[in-house]
């Protein structure tokens, strides 16, 4: 329980930039409540005037007026308290989702690679959704709900204070079966949060990877984990659900047993008193009308419980995730103002796991200009000193230096500027083709980006569009072949012309001939520049001025193409392993 109120007063917390709205929805709903106690009060006083056969048609109009205008006064407060939290609310929940995608941004890569996808999205949309839904449905309920009860126990005790006793006396069994319910419907609530981010992640993963799964005929396998997942969400779904709606019946239940309550003990006040202005009929329709009212707030707060526990529970999913630890901030660090292509690896260690060392004691010194490849068989660290390089991880030990400067002792973005990057996997957006280019470089004209889409041989397939250029991509690019999404990647970084460049396995997706064209491309924008080549075809590198040979985290070979043959070591075997039947 502490931790739901410490969970609900941190949401309640990021209300506080739109306190006028809260004090506007405040002052509604005590307009909307005093109008709706006035309204019984009125109703009562009328009543009287109508006893006997004897109507006071001249008094009987004056409170109909007057009812009236207070019902007109009535709709405008409710009108006025909704629109209000309506407006606190989706500006609240605005604010939680552009915090939480920001805090996503400045999350170290470390948490995003141990994490599943869906579970993230799931958290950044369907939670804050139900987050959405608990704040409008609290804020709306409670602020009029419990005024409501205030004023109206405050009223009965003014006509009479037994009826009133009987009313607070039966209070707590509203209470104690509200409690009862909502204790054992918590946990089912969480339960579902979880599932439901959980069931996110396998959508997601499962979408991305739907060609593949078609390939190897597991539609049948998925359709079962799937279903298998969905009957886990059904069932702790259904769990909550159950709950949250026994709440309802049972407390209508205790409030039809206070409206009868107030009748039976109304009528035998009257009879007992032997005097019928100790209670009369208006002030016993009164009551009447007051029980009724008061046990309402119950029956609207207790049956928005069901939603105030799943926005809890989602709440403190998505405080899980933006508690998670951002990169150190590097405000106070230099600039990489000028790059000039050099850089030193010092006894360079990194580990992913503490106990689990992979690269050890890497030592490398790279001279402005030179073409550095790496090649090693699959885990022997070539990605990963690619991520030390741009700072996606920090060196466990050692340090790694730029123009002379260690990398961590600059800005992220300005070491990250210095490098152009072309990854093995392509990522493309929605948009056209010419914003995709000019990801890197966005004030870029068209006459520029047609010069690197031609550089990187994208611009014939370009040119063969309807709308060139300006061509729409779907997500990730899908209406395009593989090879032509990767063009697209290396046409963008060939538009910023950095200082340094990165290309882990460019080429991988692109047909020989195409892949001929490309590497011309490379060793034209490669002039002057240090570049880094991670790359599994050994056909690709042979150009390099130093070739790296990684296994085991460890440099255990390092020259050009021609040195390594002749020394008949590790390189030797792997390009032999690939062209031994050419």
């Amino acid at each position: 329980m502490k931790k739901n109120r410490s969970t609900l007063f941190r949401l309640v917390s990021y209300t506080k930039p739109y306190a006028p709205l809260l004090i506007i929805s405040l002052i509604s709903a005590m307009v909307s409540v005093a109008v709706s106690i006035l309204v019984p009060l009125m109703t009562g006083h009328a009543i009287n005037y109508m006893l006997e056969g004897n109507v006071d048609f001249k008094k009987v109009f004056e409170y109909i007026y007057i009812l009236i205008a207070m019902i007109v006064v009535g709709s405008i407060s409710q009108w006025t308290l909704t629109a209000s939290t309506n407006s606190l609310t989706f500006k609240t929940v605005r604010n939680i989702r552009n915090q939480l995608f920001e805090h996503i941004n400045k999350l170290p890569l470390k948490f995003i690679d141990n994490q599943q996808q869906g579970d993230i999205i799931a958290r950044i949309s369907s939670d804050i959704d139900q987050v959405s839904e608990g704040l409008l449905q609290g804020f709306t309920q409670l602020f009029s709900g419990v005024m409501t009860i205030i004023a109206t126990i405050a009223m009965l005790f003014y006509i009479n204070w037994i009826v009133a006793l009987v009313v607070l006396l039966l209070t707590p069994l509203s209470l104690f079966v509200a409690s009862f319910i909502t204790k054992r419907s918590h946990s089912t609530f969480a339960e579902q949060a979880s599932q439901r981010g959980e069931i996110s992640g396998y959508v997601e993963e499962i979408f991305t990877g739907h060609n593949l799964i078609q390939a190897f005929c597991r539609e049948e396998n998925c359709a079962e984990d799937f279903a298998q997942m969905n009957d886990e969400l059904y069932k702790c779904g259904f769990k909550s659900q159950f709950y949250g709606a026994l709440i309802n019946p049972c407390t209508r239940f205790v409030n039809n047993l206070v409206y009868a309550s107030v009748g039976v003990i109304g009528a035998l006040i009257s009879l007992w008193a032997n005097s019928p202005k100790s209670l009369d009929v208006g002030n016993l329709s009164t009551c009447l009308m007051y029980a009724n009212q008061y046990t309402k707030p119950f029956n609207e707060i207790t049956g928005v419980i069901t939603e105030i526990q799943s926005a809890v529970a989602a709440s403190r999913r998505i405080f899980a995730l933006l508690d998670e630890k951002q990169e150190e901030s590097d405000e106070d660090s230099d600039t990489l103002k000028e790059c000039d292509g050099t850089l030193d690896l010092d006894k360079v260690g990194f580990r992913y796991v503490a106990d689990r060392p992979l690269i050890e004691n890497l030592n490398l010194n790279v001279k402005k200009g030179q073409k550095i490849a790496i090649v090693g068989p699959t885990g022997c660290g070539k990605t990963t000193l690619i991520n030390l390089l741009m700072r996606f991880y920090d060196v466990t030990d050692g340090s790694i230096s730029v123009s002379g400067k260690d990398v961590r002792s600059v800005t992220r973005a300005s070491l990250r500027d210095s490098f152009g990057m072309v990854l093995q996997e392509s990522w493309l957006f929605e948009g056209t083709i010419r914003d995709n280019i000019a990801y890197g470089k966005a004030d870029a004209s068209l006459e520029e980006i047609i010069e690197a889409a031609k550089l990187a041989n994208a611009h014939d397939f370009i040119d063969k569009f309807p709308d060139k250029y300006d061509t729409m991509l779907t997500e990730n690019g899908d209406n395009l072949s593989q090879g032509q999404k990767q063009l697209l990647c290396i046409a963008r970084i060939m538009l910023t012309h950095p200082p340094m460049l990165i290309l882990d396995e460019a080429t991988s997706s692109i047909d020989t001939r195409t892949e001929m064209k490309i590497q011309q491309a490379f060793y034209t924008i490669m002039q002057g520049r240090t570049s880094f080549v991670v790359a599994h075809r050994l056909s690709t590198i042979r150009e390099c001025d130093v070739i790296l040979v990684m296994k085991d985290g460890n440099i255990i070979e390092q020259g050009n193409h021609e040195q390594l043959l002749a020394s008949r070591g590790f390189y030797y075997q792997l390009y032999n392993s690939q062209f031994q039947n050419s």
